[in-house]
């Protein structure tokens, strides 16, 4: 099993580097990771924008999916500086974290790499906004699935 989870790893991870996301898993399951990451985000006074249960929402029409469930979450105090290099970024704000649960039962947690984004929306005067908020996530995602 665990060198299964080892290679589903390895593959999400491939499957990943082309398209800007990170993605961990968790020894959680998805709701008790996203509630871990609430509580983090909310400590460090991050605004919470939403929190939607897409297995729920699948369900109420008619249709079946694993449990997959979506935060939404913000700081002006950094994110701001993307939209004020290039305003198009907001179609990337607020950060978003993904709890969903694989095919075999892995909980996986996933998440835009923010050096993603500044490269997507050609922002290249904010190094020390993309290191900070990659360093964030990084911490919080490892607080949330760990």
């Amino acid at each position: 099993m665990t060198a299964l989870l080892l290679i589903s790893g390895l593959a999400q991870a491939d499957a990943d580097a082309d398209n800007g996301l990170i993605s961990k898993n968790s020894r959680y399951s998805v709701v008790e990771t996203l509630d871990r990451l609430e509580d983090r985000l909310r400590k460090k006074d991050f605004t919470i924008v939403l929190r939607l249960r897409h297995d729920t929402s699948a369900e109420k029409a008619g249709l079946s999916l694993r449990p997959t469930e979506l935060i939404l979450f913000g700081n002006p105090k950094v994110g701001t500086h993307f939209m004020i290099s290039r305003q198009t970024a907001g179609i990337d704000l607020p950060m978003k974290m993904l709890a969903w649960q694989d095919e075999t039962g892995q909980v996986w947690l996933s998440y835009n790499d923010p050096a993603y984004i500044a490269r997507r929306h050609g922002i290249t005067d904010r190094d020390k906004v993309v290191a900070k908020m990659s360093k964030a996530l990084d911490n919080f995602s490892r607080l949330a699935t760990e």
